[in-house]
């Protein structure tokens, strides 16, 4: 968990301490906070030492309970911006993926420059719907999450318009695991590898594979998003992180740019897909 995090979100219940003990109409001990909002005392503990994040609908009854409604508008702002760095994946899937996705449209087509690293799948936004259902699907099931693979999937493909928006630039990289992962049948990713054949000419997009055999200088670790130089989002098993400071923006176009002396392209990322394409066929 990031220290940035982690020291927003102690602070947040700092602040939640303060208000159960300075109530105007005198002090709640933890148990008869517990009490008036119906929770574990576990839970009132938990939040007030930084050990678990509040939701808003937390927030809200902890600004009710403690008599003091007024305050709940300052705890959602904390929250918002602790938020904004680290999106748990369990509140964000309580709506489905459709969301996320439309969240996600929203910033590519705020942006013209887009880099991006992925090490295990086949990036969203060259992905076929029969390959974004296979990954949605597995997804759903590690998580729990609700299942809207249908809607998950037309908003991930709304999102291949801009390859084909001239103002727009993609700058892709991919380990060559990404062309060899059997996230999907056989015959799904055989049909995934072919549409990665047919945007290589695409004058938007610029395709690399960083081969197995390739002399790496970083290892290949999480896949991520730059957007412009404004934004960028990492996803992780637990959460997504929108990462938006300077310096780690600056340390992600480093990453990026020091993967992209491993790869090779055109042709020779041409030869490595039809590699991996023949070995579903041996």
């Amino acid at each position: 968990m990031s220290t940035d995090f982690q020291h927003a979100r102690v602070a947040l219940g700092a602040r939640l301490r303060e208000l159960r003990v300075s109530r105007p109409e005198g002090r709640l001990t933890g148990p008869q906070l517990a009490t008036r909002l119906g929770w574990p005392h576990s839970k009132i503990y938990k939040l007030e030492n930084g050990r678990q994040t509040a939701t808003a609908k937390d927030l809200r009854a902890w600004a009710t309970a403690t008599d003091q409604p007024e305050a709940a508008e300052e705890l959602l702002s904390r929250l918002s911006g602790l938020e904004s760095h680290i999106r748990s994946w369990r509140r964000q899937l309580a709506a489905g993926y459709k969301p996320i996705q439309d969240t996600i449209n929203a910033e590519h087509h705020r942006s013209t420059t887009l880099h991006t690293w992925q090490n295990c799948v086949i990036t969203g936004i060259l992905q076929t719907p029969d390959y974004a259902r296979a990954v949605f699907t597995r997804n759903a099931e590690l998580h729990r999450s609700a299942r809207d693979t249908e809607a998950a999937v037309r908003g991930r493909l709304r999102r291949q318009e801009g390859l084909y928006d001239s103002r727009k630039r993609y700058h892709i990289l991919m380990w060559e695991g990404a062309l060899r992962a059997l996230v999907c049948p056989p015959s799904v990713l055989a049909a995934q590898l072919d549409r990665l054949m047919s945007v290589v000419g695409l004058d938007t997009v610029e395709l690399g594979i960083v081969p197995f055999a390739a002399p790496l200088k970083i290892q290949p670790a999480n896949g991520f998003w730059v957007h412009d130089e404004r934004l960028v989002l990492v996803e992780d098993w637990h959460a997504e992180l929108w990462i938006n400071d300077a310096d780690s923006i600056a340390l992600y176009l480093r990453a990026w740019n020091t993967l992209h002396e491993s790869a090779v392209f055109g042709a020779d990322a041409q030869r490595l897909i039809n590699e991996a394409r023949r070995s579903l066929i041996g």
